[in-house]
């Protein structure tokens, strides 16, 4: 188990992006939110199986997107840490 904080930078707010990507983190079984930043990024926190992180961070970065991703991404950058405990479900904030 691994937990990625994921900054994504774009035409990333009020285009269904933190919709979109709720549910392509629960596809992939993954848990953690999706959050707008006032700076106009959206912050990211995924976990789970290192290889679905993995993914939901290339469908971020993917351009074209082959998924019909919302919006414009400009910019994607990860840190990885330890998975926390108790984490449940994945949340638009």
């Amino acid at each position: 188990m691994e937990r990625a904080l994921i900054f994504v930078r774009g035409r990333v707010q009020g285009v269904g992006f933190r919709w979109w990507t709720r549910s392509r983190a629960l596809e992939l079984g993954l848990v953690g939110h999706a959050l707008n930043l006032p700076d106009g990024r959206v912050e990211v926190s995924a976990q789970g199986e290192r290889a679905a992180v993995d993914a939901l961070v290339e469908l971020l970065r993917e351009d074209p997107s082959t998924r019909s991703r919302p919006g414009r991404v400009d910019g994607v950058v990860v840190q990885r840490h330890a998975a926390r405990e108790g984490t449940t479900g994945f949340v638009e904030r």
